[in-house]
Order: structure tokens, then sequence, then C-alpha cells
């Protein structure tokens, strides 16, 4: 038996030993070739580009000569997926080998002119760009363009030629109205600038690219309105992003974590959203917003948590049922934190709070039941947070099936088993419901906080309640989103952008921007457009 083994362990460290090598030649971590640039040998350029993508199956390699002319060489790199097939062999394949002798009948191209001469004449493409330095020759063929290089020239002509499968604007998962616009960002990143540019057709919308990723080379775009946004916010953005050194940007929070000037804290000081409409009102305001490609999220800075009570469709209701719902979401948050801990404090330590029937109500309920009322309401918010998080996670219409009949079985079962008061069930349900009526980030946070609350409330009462808040409120205050405090317009207090709080004023009578955000340009509509009727005018 060890004689059929020795030799074949012999033949594996070969073999893993010649795979190492080959995969030290190729380190990706050996980046000098990006220094390096073209020579005017096609074959060499091709060598050099073959050698660096090698078994990189997906990149064709086209070699074809210009007008039947035997002395012009030329070759042609793409991405198959990532290029649009139709545009490479139409307007370029197409248009050098056999449209060109048409258009110039009868006349010589010669060799050193034959790069001007397919850039003017030769080429169909729209967008065009030249580069003589690898980097962004091997770049350029790993996002979508077609690559077209001539033989006794150091430059390449970049084509742009990207047309890959992407997903079509659908409605906003994650922010769904009942008024407003239903569309959402994609995954790809020119469409969703597009959808800006539609909302906001001004040259002032300024739209800057960066890359990020030292192996990715994502393109992230930097977007604000000049004119409105404060020119030291984009500059800082900017310097931000610029000194993020990863491998990889693969969707929009990698960013977000990276930025944020206070990761520890539960609140996110760095807003996500998905929808255009949002996004290009917050960019009317003065704020940033960076989109990555790959994602249908964008990040708007800088955040404030009033922003959390709001929703898009504010705006386009009238402004009395907007109020309205803006109170009900205000209290919702409050219920959403403090509602099982005044329950647990309540019960434990204040029973003098409760009247005469409601308490011989709550008693009777916990009679049979075995377990301290902070580890009943701990056990149902688990139960309640497993089957949130089971329907997130599941195929749609099974998650739906699991959360709604899950709750409600488990919920009855536990009540009638002993194991929770019926109270604790009404109080855990009206919690979670409560927490759906703002956005899901920020319920995030509320829902980690809503635990320690309850340690508190379980150990010390009522204090331990109103503690935890001062805390909490303690900590917001001393929160900033890019140089602006998390709690303004509230802290600090400025009386003009009080309208947009708690209430929303009427639209006609919001005539200036946040102060503390649009520095440069304050003013947003004139005054006087309150709508009035037409004077009466007398007969005759």
């Amino acid at each position: 038996m060890a004689r059929f083994i020795k030799p074949l362990r012999a033949r594996l460290m070969n073999r893993d030993k010649q795979t190492a090598s080959r995969l030290k030649k190729n380190n990706p971590e050996d980046t000098s070739w990006k220094e390096q640039v073209l020579s005017p040998d096609l074959d060499a350029n091709l060598k050099m580009i073959k050698t660096i993508l090698d078994r990189c199956s997906d990149v064709v390699y086209r070699e074809f000569i210009l007008a039947q002319n035997e002395q012009i060489r030329l070759a042609l790199i793409y991405t198959d997926g990532l290029a649009d097939k139709s545009q490479v062999s139409d307007q370029i394949t197409k248009a050098l080998a056999l449209e060109v002798p048409m258009a110039v009948p009868g006349r010589e191209i010669s060799k050193t002119g034959a790069l001007e001469f397919i850039k003017q004449r030769g080429l169909c493409v729209n967008e065009l760009q030249q580069t003589s330095k690898l980097r962004d020759v091997i770049r350029a063929i790993l996002s979508g363009d077609s690559v077209l290089l001539v033989d006794g020239h150091d430059i390449a002509i970049v084509n742009g030629t990207k047309g890959w499968a992407s997903r079509a604007i659908t409605e906003p998962e994650a922010e769904p109205t009942v008024r407003g616009p239903r569309e959402s960002f994609v995954e790809t990143l020119r469409t969703n600038t597009a959808l800006l540019r539609r909302k906001i057709n001004s040259p002032n919308l300024k739209i800057e690219v960066l890359k990020l990723g030292e192996i990715t080379n994502t393109d992230v775009a930097v977007i604000y309105v000049e004119g409105i946004v404060n020119p030291k916010l984009v500059a800082e953005v900017k310097d931000r992003l610029l000194e993020i050194k990863v491998d990889a940007v693969l969707e929009s929070g990698y960013i977000e974590e990276l930025i944020e000037e206070n990761p520890w804290s539960p609140f996110p000081t760095v807003n996500h959203t998905e929808k255009p409409d949002r996004v290009a009102a917050m960019l009317l305001e003065g704020r940033v917003a960076i989109l990555v490609d790959g994602t249908p999220f964008a990040l708007t800075v800088p955040n404030l948590f009033v922003e959390y009570l709001h929703a898009p469709e504010d705006y386009y209701e009238r402004f009395l049922y907007t109020t309205a719902v803006r109170v009900i979401r205000f209290l919702c948050v409050i219920a959403s934190l403090t509602l099982p801990a005044l329950y647990i404090a309540v019960v434990s330590f204040h029973h003098e709070l409760l009247p005469t029937t409601l308490l011989l109500s709550v008693a009777g309920q916990r009679e049979a039941v075995p377990f301290p009322v902070f580890v009943e309401v701990l056990l149902m918010e688990m139960t309640f947070e497993i089957l949130r998080e089971a329907g997130i996670r599941l195929p749609r219409p099974i998650g739906q099936a699991v959360s709604i009949v899950g709750a409600l079985v488990i919920g009855e079962a536990a009540v009638r088993a002993g194991l929770v008061a019926a109270a604790t069930v009404i109080v855990v349900a009206f919690t979670g419901i409560a927490s759906f009526t703002f956005t899901y980030s920020a319920s995030i946070a509320f829902r980690l906080l809503r635990f320690i609350i309850m340690f508190l409330s379980a150990s010390l009462g009522l204090f331990g309640l109103i503690s935890g808040l001062a805390f909490i409120g303690i900590h917001l205050c001393t929160l900033r989103s890019f140089g602006v405090p998390y709690l303004s317009p509230v802290v600090p207090t400025t009386g003009v952008d009080l309208k947009d709080v708690l209430i929303r004023a009427p639209l006609w009578s919001m005539f200036t921007r946040p102060r503390l955000i649009a520095r440069q340009n304050q003013k947003r509509q004139e005054q006087g457009l309150k709508p009035a009727p037409p004077e009466t005018r007398p007969e005759g």
C-alpha cells in the first residue's frame, strides 16, 4: 500500500508547488504593471494585456486589418457580457474593416495617420477616449468598454460600449408609498444618475465619479447642486471618500460605515434611501448624495434625527393630514422605545399608578405565570424579533405567512399554557406594530435600546426608565453628522426650520431651506404664494 501512496503524495506535492509558482507569478498584489505605458508594438501590447488578464475566459481578443490594408493591424479587446456585442460589431469592427474603403475610395491610409483617421472618420461610437496608460486600458476593459489598439501607435482608443443586463426600474420595496412617484433606484449607476437628472433638470446638478476599492474599482458618484450646497461639505465628503483604502466596495453600506463620525452610536448619522424623489428633495435642501454602482440604495449627508419621523409622501398630501400622521409617528416612536419598560416598572414596582380595576385584572392574569415580568416580556420580545427576522429572510409569500401565523399561534399558545399574561402579549404586539411606523434603520436603533431600558426598569423602576431616556437624550445632543447637530433644528433651536419637524407647515409658508445645512443659499421660494380666491368684481 505504501508503494502506491508515496508516488501519489509526491505527485500531489509537485502539483501544489507548480500551482503556487503560477499564482505567485500572477499575484494580484503585484501592481508594478499599473505604472507601465503602452508601446508602439501591437504584439508587445497584446502580450502585456494577455499576461495581466491571464485565465480570464470572458475577455475577447479580435485582431483584424483596417480597410483591407495589410500594413495597418488592429486589435479590439472587450469583456463578453459587459460590452454590447451589437455595438462592438456594427460600430467598430464592421465600420473599420468594411465600411472605411467606401468612405474614402481610392485614398491610401498611411500607418502614421491611421490613429487620427480612425478617431475622426472610422469609428461610429458616440463616446471616445484615448489613453497611453496600461492601468487605464485594463480598467476600461473590465468596466465594459472596448479598447482598440493600432499597430505603430502607443495610444489606445477606449470606446464607450457598456451594455450589460440590468434590472428594470420598479416600485421601491423598502419604502412603499400611497401617493407620489413609484420608481426606485436600480443597480446600474448611470440609470440612477439619469433618474436624478430627470428630477433636477439643471446644469447646477453636478455628478463627480470616483473610483473606490483597490481590487473592485467601484464607481462612486458624489452628487450635489452647485449654488445651494455648502462647498465645505462637498470637500469634506470627497476627503472622507478618498481616505477609504479597502479591497472592495460592494454596497453603499461599506461607505456608510467608513465615513460616519460616530461608529459606536446606535443611531445612523448617514441616511440611505432607494427613492430618487427623496434624494432630489434632499439635494435641493443643500445635502450631498452618494451613489454606488451595484446597489439601489443612495446615501445622503448630513442626516438629521427628525428625518426618521418623515415620509416622502408627507409633501404630496395636504399639510393638515400630514401633521396628524407625524404626531402619530412621534407617539409611536416613544411607545416603541418605552412601553415594555414602562409596563415592567409599573407592574414590578409602582402598583399604585394603576387603577384598582386594572390592577386586579393584571394581577389575576399573572397569578399562574411562573416567570417575573421582566423575563416574561424579554421572552416575548425575543420571540417577536425572531419572527420578524424570519419573515425578512424567507421568500416573501412564505415570510408573510410565517410572521403572521407564527405570532398568532405562539401568542395564543403561550397565554393558554400560562407562560405569559395576556397583557404582556398586548404590550409586546403594540410595541412591534408601533416600530413599523417609521423607517427601518431608525427602528433598529430603538429595538436595541429597548432592551437596555427594559433592564434598567426591571432594576430601578421608573427611575431607571427616566435615567435611560436622559442618557439617550444626552447622547443624541452630542451627535453630529458632517458638522451639523443631529437634533437640529430642535437642538440648537432654529425657529424658522421648526415648520418642518413635528408639524408640516403649508408649502407656501416654507420660504427658506434648513439654515444649518444650506448656508450657501437659504432662499427656497418667493413669499406671497399663499392661495387666495380671486377678487370679486362689480357687475356691469
